[in-house]
């Protein structure tokens, strides 16, 4: 279980100007619970490839996070914190984003029976993965499809409506960048935290949310165009909830935003 933010922005920008600092404290808070590891990946510019930052120590606690998010130029990012699923490793080749073929990824959630996934990644894909890492297989099927041609947004959907009814309760909540779009996954209607994951929510103070709505994804537009998604405890009570069981693709060019529900009537 993690925490997510993107941001899209028509100008140069940084994550922490576009949070402002309370809101960066409280982000670097959640590392609390959220501890086994940050990654950022960003863009420059639309066009570019992105470019990958991660590390295993948590985000309060390493300056390289406040750093790169108060310093480094971005017209697009996600922000992952981990928490990792029980029984995963805390190392490097397991923190997220993952970058793979000029696109990045990152989950929140925890597909379980993992077998049952391994199952779904190809001979080809399984060669080509790092760590042990449901959300790494995720990622894995979703380039299995983009393999078997279309853009980016129409591969996501197509592994999303191959999950989804293998792992019925499981979060597929994910965000992916490449060189022209940020596409989101909010697919956690049924998701819920076990017990042992409250219990450590409890003990750690966090906001009455992360219990209640853990897996929700929020959204909001700036004035100026700037585009921010957030899981619960990220941004402000007054983000608008993304659409649940969808797909959105934002285009880095011009910010336009399309949505497509995952179950089809």
């Amino acid at each position: 279980m993690c925490r997510l933010l993107a941001i899209v922005s028509p100008h140069e920008t940084t994550v922490a100007a576009e949070l402002g600092s309370d809101r960066l404290n409280v982000f670097a808070s959640l590392s609390r619970v959220h501890q086994d590891g940050w990654g950022w990946v960003h863009l420059t510019a639309p066009g570019e490839t992105p470019l990958l930052h991660t590390s295993v120590r948590a985000a309060s606690e390493d300056p390289d996070f406040r750093a790169a998010l108060s310093t480094d130029i971005a017209r697009a990012a996600i922000v992952h914190l981990r928490w990792a699923t029980s029984g995963l490793a805390v190392e490097a080749r397991n923190t997220h984003p993952f970058l793979a073929d000029g696109v990045a990824f990152a989950h929140n959630g925890s597909l379980k029976p993992i077998d049952e996934l391994r199952r779904l990644v190809d001979e080809e894909s399984r060669s080509g993965l790092n760590g042990t890492t449901d959300s790494e297989m995720y990622f894995a099927i979703i380039r299995q499809h983009l393999r078997d041609g279309g853009d980016l947004p129409a591969a996501v959907l197509a592994a999303v409506r191959e999950l989804r009814p293998r792992f019925p309760v499981s979060s597929l909540n994910a965000m992916l960048l490449d060189a022209t779009r940020l596409v989101v996954v909010h697919a956690s209607a049924r998701s819920l935290l076990p017990p042992e994951d409250i219990d450590e929510i409890r003990r750690s103070d966090l906001p009455d949310e992360h219990l209640e709505d853990y897996f929700a994804l929020r959204w909001t537009r700036r004035a100026d165009g700037t585009l921010l998604i957030g899981s619960t405890g990220v941004g402000e009570s007054d983000w608008l909830p993304m659409p649940s069981e969808s797909v959105a693709t934002i285009e880095l060019g011009d910010g336009s935003v399309s949505v497509t529900a995952i179950v089809q009537d």
